[in-house]
């Protein structure tokens, strides 16, 4: 009798990874899966993304083309053509992350990316609210899957911005990004944006 088959992260990782955080335990999937591509069944339904497997998701957020009408890392970040629509290029870029990811980590790439996300997600943002003809700021708190999804984008624009115009690629990019989010490490662009966002909140408490 033949052996169950047990799907890994790239065929090489396993998905036997703790989530700290308990709130974004329900929003972070990490269901066994040969490839992390669902050819877009989670998009019809509202907030079925949180069953996509974080790998997946993180793949998407990678073929985003940068700022749009603000600057990353003070500057105005273009990707057009690079991974923008290319599922396949991502993928590969994504894979290649996570082996650098295990040859300077020695550790299971995926462990290091969901700390990462869990570093990186900011627990409070403001809002604007309208009172009496007066627009003011208050704090208010994210709810999980927006926390997952803020932190899955600036992982990947601190990618951008490491890479943008510059001889490193963007999978070491990505690795880098993600390993310094992994060690809360304040030159990160995701834990500098949630570090942002939170002090922003404070004052508007």
């Amino acid at each position: 009798m033949d052996e169950p088959f047990d799907a890994k992260v790239f065929g090489k990782w396993d998905y036997d990874v703790e989530i700290h955080d308990e709130g974004l335990k329900r929003y972070i999937t990490l269901s066994p899966i040969l490839i992390p591509h669902s050819g877009g069944r989670h998009e019809a339904h509202r907030f079925w993304k949180i069953k996509q497997n974080i790998v997946e998701r993180l793949i998407n957020k990678s073929m985003r083309s940068g700022a749009v009408k603000r600057k990353v890392s003070g500057r105005f970040v273009r990707r057009a053509g690079g991974l923008t629509g290319k599922k396949h290029k991502a993928y590969n870029n994504v894979k290649e992350s996570f082996d650098i990811i295990n040859k300077k980590t020695n550790k299971n790439p995926l462990e290091v990316l969901i700390m990462a996300i869990e570093n990186s997600s900011p627990r409070e943002e403001t809002t604007t609210i309208a009172y009496g003809g007066v627009k003011y700021h208050q704090a208010v708190d994210i709810s999980p899957q927006r926390r997952v999804d803020v932190a899955l984008k600036n992982i990947s624009l601190g990618a951008s911005a490491r890479a943008f115009k510059s001889k490193t690629s963007y999978a070491k990019a990505l690795a880098d990004e993600i390993m310094s989010a992994h060690e809360r490490d304040i030159k990160s662009f995701a834990v500098g944006k949630k570090e942002e966002i939170e002090r922003i909140a404070k004052s508007a408490r």
